[in-house]
């Protein structure tokens, strides 16, 4: 909006300045004015080129120059030059230009006024002079208080046909009013409408398009006819009442503003984490202050195990002889012009002792040893891997004769797939580069443990580089006793203490494991505060590690227990009075252990690594014993679901028999198990006939023994009730019909187990009653979907 100096008002011009539409305001007029204003000239004058604010607009907020002011101007000036510099001053521009003489320069200059005769803003003067115009405004100017002065000028202007001078000055709220000066605004609103509709037809020339001149047009007679029919309503367009205007933001815009946040957002938090992750580095460094190693520098250690440290592995330590011998003497080799392998792989179970043996080597031989897990190699960055490789042999070049150690080696030598990031290689590239820059002269050992030695890379295992390869398999029983006799130097272990019966009831059992083993008996030693660890502690620990840990806050109920009973009882027999079996019974016991509610442990009589159809054929019977002596005690239709994973064991084993070990007549010696599923549908149904003709002789077989074994079977179950946990020696007592000497019955209340008719009664329970059986439970009926 523009305003002009106290009570001023400005005429409109149309100066043709190079074909542009210039409008020219007066003095002190602000930038709150609708368009593209142009900077104000030393004299005061702010010019507006392509004025394209549409009349009502300009009458509303009191802006000097209409549509029609322009079409119907009284001056016109031709621009060639100085004119904005020289052209009069808001105070002389008023109501109407006064006829003065024009200064000198005006004249002289390329810039001339030209009078054209008398107009005004719409039409004629209606025979109102301009200093007429002039006189009374200053009158009106000097009186602001005297409404009558005011009524007197807005007539004047009404007559004059200027309603849009009159609207501006009443707006402005410095001039005093009454019903007489209202009634005059009125009316010059009323005129503004009419203006506006007077023009659509003119013909006058203008500087203005066809199309803002429409636009122009619209604008006012929407302003005239609010104005008209609200009156008062739309005061404002001053400092003191702003009109407010509402922009409505494009679907266009919307999307670009989104999508220029979240870019903008995407951009500034990699920068900070690049920062941060900047200072947490530099922060690290000054941390470690000036010549500290870096965290990824490997230290030499210097070893003390021995080979006499390492048991249950003569054979690895034998061949590892050789490496020892090269590192103290290795101009006994060279000499003969023999080689020794660059690189050593351990390959075994885990537990075995894999890096205990290389620790042995660098002790033997005394030389730093480095050590090194294949996982400390690659961390998020890239190129990190490599090049901790790269410091890895570095730091071991730098004090040869050394040995280099890197546990678990697949981590890092897996096998390269042509799918993968060239990233992801270059940890194993770098160490493929590595042992190619070795040489006999290095004195350098590589050695390198893994348990999936499948799992390495071709390249890796070639010759030259890990070429030599010894296995570490799990101790047989002298080994496992060594490795007992070892670690039981570490404890108190007393008198009553046996570790052959350890040993020989351990097979399959690694040192890690073993050892493990002591520890837990010397832990529940100490738990009891007492001075020794005793055979009882070691038999605890053993059932630890083998069956797993008691449940003892499980909640079984009688019947549950009674039914565990038989079904473990079964298991035993069947293992007990087995002529074929490899194993002999251990222990028996109804206590829930890990998964299971009860276990029947059995343990080799002695290693073994090959087994014959008949042992086979014997431990699916004993597999399949817990069943019939379910349903021998409950009938068929009351054996419980906890026989799923005993014959889930005994039909794969069946399987491995007709499939992997050609232990099936009719089949023949041939192994079916590899391509089992590109066999025909006619073979796969008679391997299916073979296993379960294996499984349903089997099941008769333990269904005859068990009803011989039926008294038996009997009292060993209502045993287990009563003390919960036998070992093979009260089994047989039990099964005798002694007494166990020593056991105190469970206190869990009196429990009469139930004894078949046809029975024979065993010793010591004539007098039992036999109950009846119980009705079988009805279940509810099934509850249809509403």
């Amino acid at each position: 909006m523009a305003s002009t100096a106290s009570g001023t008002l400005a005429t409109t011009a149309n100066i043709s300045c190079r074909n542009v539409a210039t409008t020219f305001i007066g003095q002190r007029v602000t930038q709150r004015s609708f368009g593209s204003l142009s900077r104000p000239s030393k004299s005061g004058i702010l010019s507006r080129h392509n004025f394209d604010t549409s009349p009502s607009t300009n009458a509303l907020l009191g802006y000097r120059s209409t549509s029609a002011g322009l079409a119907a101007v009284g001056l016109r000036a031709t621009y060639g030059g100085r004119c904005l510099e020289h052209f009069p001053t808001g105070r002389q521009i008023s109501t109407l230009y006064r006829r003065t003489p024009y200064p000198r320069q005006w004249r002289n200059g390329a810039c001339f006024v030209q009078k054209r005769g008398f107009g005004t803003a719409f039409g004629s003067s209606n025979g109102i002079s301009r200093n007429q115009l002039a006189t009374v405004e200053e009158s009106a100017n000097r009186n602001p208080g005297n409404a009558n002065m005011q009524n007197a000028f807005y007539q004047l202007l009404l007559r004059a046909n200027m309603p849009g001078i009159l609207v501006e000055r009443y707006q402005s709220g410095r001039f005093a009013t009454n019903a007489a000066t209202e009634d005059a605004y009125k009316k010059a609103l009323a005129a503004l409408n009419a203006g506006a509709n007077t023009t659509v037809g003119s013909s006058a020339p203008s500087v203005f398009g066809r199309g803002q001149w429409n636009a122009q047009e619209q604008a006012i007679a929407s302003a005239a006819t609010q104005n008209s029919l609200f009156g008062n309503a739309l005061k404002g367009g001053h400092k003191g009442e702003p009109i407010h205007v509402v922009v409505q933001e494009s679907t266009r815009s919307f999307i670009f503003r989104w999508v220029k946040f979240f870019a903008t957002f995407i951009v500034v938090t990699y920068l900070c984490f690049a920062a941060v992750t900047i200072l947490i580095e530099t922060l690290s460094s000054f941390r470690r202050g000036p010549g500290a190693k870096t965290d990824s520098e490997v230290k030499a250690e210097k070893q003390t195990t021995r080979f006499d440290d390492v048991h249950g592995c003569d054979e690895a330590k034998e061949e590892l002889q050789e490496v020892v011998e090269f590192l103290k003497n290795p101009e006994k080799f060279s000499d003969l012009g023999a080689k020794l392998p660059k690189g050593v792989l351990l390959v075994g179970p885990p537990g075995t002792g894999k890096t205990l043996l290389a620790r042995a080597v660098a002790g033997e031989a005394g030389v730093p040893f480095f050590y090194m897990s294949g996982s400390e190699f690659d961390e998020i960055f890239v190129g990190v891997g490599a090049k901790r490789v790269r410091e890895l042999f570095s730091a071991a070049k730098a004090k040869s004769p050394a040995i280099i150690f890197i546990d678990e080696l697949d981590a890092i030598g897996g096998k390269r797939n042509p799918r993968d990031q060239a990233h992801a290689k270059q940890t194993l590239n770098q160490l493929l580069t590595e042992l190619d820059g070795f040489d006999q002269e290095t004195k350098i050992i590589i050695m390198g443990a893994t348990n999936l030695p499948n799992l390495l890379d071709k390249a890796l295992t070639r010759p030259g580089r890990f070429d030599r390869h010894i296995n570490v398999d799990l101790p047989d029983v002298r080994g496992r006793l060594a490795i007992l006799k070892h670690h039981a130097k570490k404890i108190k272990a007393a008198p009553d203490v046996d570790l052959d019966a350890v040993a020989a009831r351990s097979p399959g059992r690694s040192g890690a494991e073993l050892e493990n083993m002591l520890n837990l008996a010397a832990l529940r030693a100490s738990r009891a505060r007492a001075t020794m660890v005793s055979k009882e502690d070691l038999d605890w620990a053993f059932d630890r590690v083998t069956m797993g840990s008691e449940r003892k806050s499980m909640v079984v109920t009688e019947k549950e227990k009674e039914m565990t009973a038989y079904h473990e009882a079964g298991h035993a027999l069947v293992q007990l009075f087995e002529k074929d079996s490899s194993s002999r019974l251990y222990k028996v016991t109804i206590l829930p252990k890990g998964p299971s509610l009860g276990h029947t442990a059995h343990v080799p009589q002695m290693d073994k690594y090959s087994y014959t159809a008949a042992e086979y054929m014997s431990n699916i019977r004993v597999l399949l014993g817990g069943k019939m002596a379910e349903e021998m005690r409950y009938g068929d239709d009351k054996v419980t679901s906890g026989v799923s994973n005993d014959l889930e064991k005994a039909t794969d084993l069946s399987f491995m028999m007709i499939t992997n070990f050609g232990m099936s007549n009719t089949l023949g010696p041939m192994e079916y198990g590899r391509r089992y599923e590109n066999l025909s549908s006619e073979t796969r149904s008679v391997i299916e006939q073979e296993v379960q003709k294996t499984l349903k002789k089997s099941y008769e077989d333990v269904r005859k023994m068990l009803t011989e074994k039926r008294k038996e079977l009997d009292l060993l179950a209502q045993a287990l009730v009563k003390y919960e946990t036998l070992d093979k020696n009260e089994v047989e007592l039990v099964i005798r019909g002694e007494k166990l000497p020593g056991r105190t019955v469970v206190p869990k209340g009196p429990l009469v187990l139930p004894i078949p008719a046809d029975a024979p009664q065993p010793p010591g329970l004539g007098n039992v009653p036999h109950p009846q059986r119980p009705e079988p439970e009805v279940p509810p009926p099934a509850q249809a979907d509403s």
